[in-house]
């Protein structure tokens, strides 16, 4: 086994938050063929990679408030309502500000940052505030520790067990399903 180091999710990558374009201008949403993503989207979901949500915006939606466009690979986490569904996304997207997710560095292996945050999800959702309903906010979710390996490759290989694990899962959760069909 490689060198581990303490770390915090900030030095992982660099976390962004997202926005929602004025649902009362058409101009935002009519025709978009931009991927925005809500927690939502996620309720429910089994996968891994997300490529497209409920709903999509236009550039004038996207360019009418603070929402940014991650790259393929992001690892999407839901900073309220609630609190911890992860997604890798499998094209650029965007999310609502219902998220705190992460572009991983050159040095982050984005499968094994998604599967760190679904192992530290309930920590995080620990640190959530707020009455009305638990968020999380973007200076808490950059200061997580966390520990990793230094090695990118060893991230990789980590990464490609727990992947043949909930590959295996998924097989027998679907033959489980024939079964008793």
């Amino acid at each position: 086994m490689g060198e581990w180091k303490n770390c915090t999710l900030s030095s992982l990558g660099t976390i962004v938050g997202g926005a929602t374009p004025s649902t009362k201008k058409p101009e935002n949403y009519e025709g978009g063929e931009i991927p925005w993503i809500t927690p939502k989207d996620l309720s429910g979901f089994s996968g891994r990679y997300i490529s497209c949500g409920e709903r999509n915006i236009t550039e004038i939606g996207l360019k009418s408030c603070s929402a940014q466009m991650m790259p393929k690979h992001s690892v999407l986490f839901s900073s309220r309502a609630p609190i911890g569904y992860v997604a890798i996304s499998d094209c650029d997207v965007c999310t609502n500000q219902g998220f705190k997710s992460i572009v991983p560095n050159r040095d982050t292996d984005y499968l094994f940052l998604y599967y760190l945050l679904l192992y530290k999800k309930h920590e995080i959702e620990n640190l959530g505030s707020g009455t009305t309903f638990k968020e999380v906010s973007a200076s808490t979710m950059k200061g997580v520790e966390v520990r990793v390996p230094v090695d990118k490759r060893e991230q990789e290989r980590i990464a490609g067990i727990l992947l043949a694990l909930d590959d295996k899962i998924e097989s027998n959760a679907h033959i489980n399903e024939n079964l008793a069909a």
